[in-house]
């Protein structure tokens, strides 16, 4: 039982970290592109200010195009990293619950928090990536 608890919490720490993880590169890449077009004055910067050029707006590349690009990665690495979580949640307490099956309702209870854990930084990736789409 002890083991099974431990590896949920140590599931849970490995998806939460790889869901910040995946966060932080996706707004590293959204703020490295176009560093200028974010600044109050243009005039303060070293560098000319970013225009957009007939061609960059005829292949589709804009601002907006990039955070959603950016949003979607984030989503996609979080969920992906969830499932994945939950996956070996679910396969170690299957495990734990044909090896114990009298202790089935304390497994099942511990693993049904570990997945509103997991679920949770899935949900925060996905209000951090509406974010980057209607607010930056």
């Amino acid at each position: 039982m002890k083991r099974a608890i431990k590896i949920k919490y140590a599931t849970a720490a490995v998806m939460a970290l790889v869901a910040l993880a995946s966060l932080c590169v996706v707004i590293g890449l959204l703020f490295s592109g176009s560093g200028a077009a974010f600044a109050e004055d243009p005039a303060a910067t070293d560098e000319a200010p970013v225009e957009v050029t007939e061609e960059a707006v005829q292949s589709g590349i804009t601002d907006t195009g990039m955070k959603a690009i950016a949003a979607a990665i984030a989503v996609g690495v979080a969920a992906a990293a969830g499932a994945i979580g939950m996956a070996i949640a679910i396969a170690k307490s299957n495990e734990s619950i044909a090896r114990q099956p009298e202790a089935k309702a304390d497994i099942r209870s511990s693993m049904m928090l570990g997945l509103v854990f997991i679920e949770t930084a899935i949900i925060y990736a996905l209000i951090v990536a509406i974010l980057l789409i209607f607010v930056l």
